[in-house]
C-alpha cells in the first residue's frame, strides 16, 4: 500500500514531467553535499529545477504522465534537471557546471518533448547558442539585405549632392578671387 509521501511524489514528478520542455538526467554519485548545494543554486539561475528521484516513483510519474521514454533514461542513482523554456537551458546549465567545477556529475541522458535522447546529444544540445541568440542571429541576417539596399539607394543621392557641394565651393573660390 503507497503511502501519502510516495503519491505525493509521483503527483509532483508527474506535473514537472508534463509542464517541462526538456528534462537531463544525470548520475550524482560521488558528489558532495556542498557540491549538491552549489548545483541546485546555479541551475535555479538559469530556470532549471533539479530533483533527485526514486527509480520506481519516477517510472510510475512517467506513466502516469504519458512519457514512457524517461523510463530509458533513469538508471541507479539520478537527478533529473527539469527546463521549462528554452529546451537547451538545462544542458547547457548542467555541462556548464560539470565542465567548471570538475564535477564527478555524469549526464546519463534526456527527454526533449516525448523522445528520449542520449547523453551525447545531450552535449550537443548544451553547445547549441540559446534560443535568444538564435533570434538575434535571425534578425541580423533579416536585417543585412535591408540595409545593404538603404545604402545602394542612398549611395547616388549621397554623389550627387558632394558634387553640387564640390561645384558651389568652387564657385565661391572663384568668386572671392
Amino acid at each position: 500500500m503507497p503511502n501519502d509521501q510516495k503519491v505525493k511524489g509521483v503527483e509532483d514528478i508527474r506535473k514537472l514531467l508534463e509542464t517541462c520542455t526538456a528534462a537531463i538526467t544525470a548520475d550524482y554519485t560521488g558528489l558532495k553535499v556542498d557540491a549538491m548545494t552549489t548545483l541546485r543554486r546555479t541551475l535555479r539561475e538559469h530556470g532549471v529545477t533539479f530533483r533527485v528521484v526514486k527509480n520506481s516513483i519516477t517510472y510510475l510519474a512517467a506513466d502516469a504522465a504519458g512519457k514512457p521514454a524517461v523510463k530509458d533514461i533513469v538508471q541507479g542513482p539520478t537527478g533529473i534537471a527539469f527546463g521549462f523554456e528554452d529546451p537547451v537551458e538545462p544542458a547547457k546549465a548542467l555541462a556548464e557546471f560539470i565542465s567548471s567545477t570538475r564535477s564527478p556529475l555524469r549526464i546519463q541522458g534526456g527527454i526533449l518533448g516525448d523522445r528520449a535522447i542520449s547523453a551525447g546529444e545531450v552535449v550537443s544540445l548544451a553547445a547549441l547558442p540559446s534560443k535568444d541568440q538564435l533570434i538575434a542571429n535571425l534578425l541580423g541576417q533579416l536585417q543585412a539585405p535591408i540595409t545593404s539596399l538603404a545604402y545602394v539607394l542612398n549611395a547616388p543621392v549621397a554623389s550627387l549632392a558632394r558634387v553640387i557641394q564640390r561645384r558651389i565651393e568652387q564657385a565661391d573660390t572663384q568668386d572671392g578671387e
